[in-house]
């Protein structure tokens, strides 16, 4: 079985960004890397087979979830996550600790952990740094998470300070608490919105020692030009040595510019869930297939797209099935846009591998994603 490992492949001399390599005990993978997310053991909509048509290399799953349905312990008793979902290559998962930020009402933080309600039938549960970790052991990935807090925004000084060594408290716990010999370890930078605190973060986690860091409780109301000055600050005091993980963005032109600030991983549920609400990802822009001026259009979604749906259905397919509510109109959309993700990152290693990043444009990229649909 490999140990898990991370070596820099090539650093681009304009920017801050890295080619990688990542071995985990179920295979390597190059960085950057996007994760497509498999909240309940599964990528909505498509199969393990078709992830990797797609080219994905690592999914990421939700610890939270799969703690209360089926239970980590059933996983276990079935032979691990890994074969639960017949997924061979690495797993990720999450401590919990944003599904439980965002029961809001439904949750409590002590010193101790979090108490919150279960979301399907109201039970009352303690997650704690070391339950959190026990979880995950079971499930057993190849990279676990520690238990945070993520912070809402706007939020106070005094309050994200409160709420940082809170987290750091709880980093070392899980530290602590950690058996698996075979299973990598991340800390999790918070500090709101506040470079004084993401930098003590960052500087007490690197204390503590763990296999790679990641950036939480960004995306969450700050603007973009905040987002990236801060993740590129961050990144900058965390070990050049270890990955550097970017939790829950973003848009295609967000993983250009937080590669260019020195980011490794990165999931989102962006490409699945705008997929199954009719949104696509081209190279053009964004296209809305609902829309009637789709209806008589035998075009593919993209023309420079080589994944299955674009090779063999129309724009117009596409838009019978979305308006008739077929099940296999969201699979085909999804398709697509995560084969769009995976050419985005593979663009983006090659422009690091061939020393041009820093002339690649988020215009190259997304089109007129995020300024209005294409025509």
């Amino acid at each position: 079985m490999m140990p898990f490992r991370f070596e820099i492949l090539t650093r681009d001399t304009r920017t801050q960004a890295r080619l990688g390599r990542l071995t985990t005990p179920h295979g390597q993978l190059t960085t950057p890397v996007f994760m497509p997310v498999g909240t309940q053991a599964s990528v909505k909509t498509v199969t393990p087979e078709e992830l990797l048509a797609c080219r994905a290399e690592i999914v990421l799953a939700n610890t939270y979830h799969l703690y209360l349905r089926p239970t980590h312990t059933l996983i276990r008793q079935l032979g691990g996550l890994h074969r639960f979902m017949h997924w061979d290559r690495p797993i990720l998962t999450d401590s919990g600790g944003f599904q439980v930020y965002s029961l809001a009402g439904l949750r409590k933080l002590t010193e101790e952990g979090a108490l919150f309600q279960s979301h399907l039938n109201g039970s009352r549960h303690l997650l704690t740094p070391e339950k959190a970790i026990d979880i995950q052991e079971s499930l057993g990935s190849d990279i676990a998470m520690v238990l945070d807090e993520c912070v809402p925004y706007p939020a106070e000084h005094h309050y994200a300070l409160a709420s940082q060594e809170l987290t750091t408290r709880w980093a070392r716990r899980s530290k602590d608490a950690q058996r698996r010999t075979d299973q990598a370890l991340f800390g999790i930078v918070q500090g709101s919105m506040y470079a004084d605190l993401r930098e003590k973060s960052a500087r007490e986690l690197v204390e503590i020692g763990f296999d790679g860091y990641a950036l939480g409780g960004f995306c969450v109301g700050e603007t973009k030009q905040v987002m990236y000055d801060l993740i590129a600050h961050t990144a900058s005091c965390l070990p050049e040595a270890r990955p550097r993980y970017l939790m829950g963005v973003g848009t295609p032109a967000d993983l250009l510019h937080c590669v260019k600030r020195g980011i490794d991983m990165f999931d989102c549920v962006m490409p699945t869930r705008n997929a199954r609400n009719g949104c696509l990802f081209t190279r053009q822009g964004k296209l809305i297939i609902k829309n009637a001026r789709y209806a008589d259009d035998m075009r593919p979604v993209d023309p420079l797209c080589q994944c299955y749906t674009c090779q063999h259905y129309s724009r117009a397919y596409l838009r019978h099935l979305f308006v008739a509510e077929e099940i296999l109109g969201l699979r085909l959309n999804t398709i697509h846009n995560l084969h769009y993700y995976m050419d985005v990152m593979q663009l983006i290693r090659s422009a690091i591998a061939e020393g041009r990043l820093e002339s690649l444009q988020a215009e190259d990229i997304s089109g007129a994603v995020g300024q209005g649909e294409q025509g």
